[in-house]
């Protein structure tokens, strides 16, 4: 009698990347991002044996690092399930709550102790929060976790600089204290910034591109004060640090309520903002020029031939050439107060908010040459197949020359669509008011 083997086909998965080195993951990167992970991984292991050797941790040392372990992982716990949404709506950088000990972790204890509480939080969460996760191969969180330990390590070199090696060193000397933890503070927060960026596969070129958004950099911020007031706690009444577990679930699911209003104004897809979304963002854009007395442009976008790629290279791979051209054209707008949408099935809309009407057509153009030189890879990573001579045909309309409501716009940006596809596709025609 055949029976069903109880062992999850995750854990399988896990068992035979650890027999096989082969089939890890991060032998798939690109060379960059292999040389980047395993220097990483080789200077945090290297400078924790110089730590261990030069302030090795005393038995008070290791309680207060047991009683971190202790709350980040009951944390980590309590708050699986809002994590586990958390990672899969991440779309960029996603922060998580082990700021709030490890920095503590960094104030308290000496900097092995931090890198070996941010090594346990990393490992805990990779095994029970994001496992399921397909997106999160296992050399990302160890790559997150060895960026994370080295920007503790930073912040240990600011404490050391400057003469305050704990919390309660900071206590004790007043403001000079107040102003090192700070320094500490702004030092992990930059150098965690900075560090990550040489590991991703596709470095981004604009500052949101790069460091995230402000929501993600204030939650990072916030998870660091939270620390230090950790910090705080646990050098002066230790008992109490247990009030600090309601503060970050709270902050946990509070975050993840944000998440949840966002996702609902993006399109799965792309990433852009879906119609309902893009309109509100739109209207709201709208009645800022109206109040401003400027002007808005707007831009309608179709990606030609795409049934053709769909019937030549399948689904998955159109899917892909959508995504590529949604990011292709949120570079190649302004700033993000430029409202970049997908409208429906391959056509895309933008709102240009306080431009000039001769400053549309530049941008359209500058979308439609970003898009012809794309180059998107598809297929499996043994057969990769670049598909190229893509193109988009844009229509342009402006308030007030051409229409003074959304709908009037949208109407002559979409006859201008359609004066373009017909003219013979691979163009920008600019709208003109009926």
């Amino acid at each position: 009698m055949e029976t069903e083997d109880p062992t999850p086909v995750t854990t399988l998965r896990v068992r035979a990347a650890l027999v096989r080195p082969s089939a890890w993951t991060l032998w798939r990167q690109r060379p960059r991002v292999i040389g980047y992970c395993l220097a990483c991984v080789l200077a945090v292991v290297l400078l924790t044996v110089l730590l261990l050797r030069s302030r090795p941790p005393t038995r008070g040392d290791l309680v207060l690092f047991a009683v971190l372990v202790g709350l980040g992982i009951l944390q980590a716990e309590l708050g699986r399930q809002v994590e586990r949404v958390r990672r899969r709506l991440s779309g960029g950088p996603h922060v998580t709550m082990s700021s709030t000990w490890t920095f503590a972790a960094v104030l308290i204890v000496p900097p092995a102790l931090a890198a070996a509480l941010t090594a346990v939080l990393y490992l805990h969460l990779g095994l029970r929060s994001w496992y399921r996760l397909h997106r999160v191969p296992p050399f990302r969180t160890t790559n997150n976790a060895c960026c994370v330990i080295l920007s503790c390590y930073a912040a240990a070199g600011v404490l050391l600089v400057t003469g305050v090696h704990d919390m309660p060193t900071a206590i004790a000397v007043g403001w000079q204290g107040v102003a090192a933890v700070l320094g500490a503070m702004v030092m992990q927060f930059v150098v965690n910034a900075v560090v990550i960026l040489p590991a991703r596969n596709t470095i981004g070129r604009t500052p949101r591109e790069l460091f995230g958004g402000w929501a993600d950099n204030g939650l990072d911020l916030a998870t660091l004060c939270v620390g230090v007031f950790n910090g705080v706690v646990l050098a002066t009444l230790p008992g109490l640090i247990v009030v600090a577990l309601p503060l970050v679930l709270l902050m946990h699911r509070v975050v993840l309520v944000s998440q949840l209003e966002a996702a609902a104004t993006r399109d799965e897809k792309t990433g852009v903002f879906n119609p309902a979304g893009w309109r509100t963002r739109a209207e709201a854009a709208l009645a800022h020029t109206e109040r401003a007395h400027t002007g808005l442009g707007l831009l309608m976008i179709d990606l030609d031939y795409f049934k053709q790629v769909n019937d030549t290279y399948g689904h998955p791979a159109g899917d892909a050439v959508l995504k590529a051209t949604a990011a292709t054209i949120t570079r190649s707008v302004r700033d993000h107060n430029d409202a970049v949408g997908r409208y429906g099935g391959e056509e895309f809309v933008v709102a240009l908010p306080d431009i000039e009407p001769g400053d549309v057509a530049i941008v359209a153009e500058r979308i439609r040459h970003a898009v012809s030189q794309l180059a998107v890879e598809v297929g499996t990573d043994a057969q990769p197949t670049i598909i190229t001579g893509l193109s988009v045909s844009v229509g342009t309309a402006t308030r007030p020359t051409t229409g003074s409501t959304l709908d009037a716009l949208i109407a002559v940006a979409d006859g201008a669509l359609y004066q373009a596809k017909h003219a013979g596709r691979n163009r920008v025609v600019p709208g003109v008011s009926a």
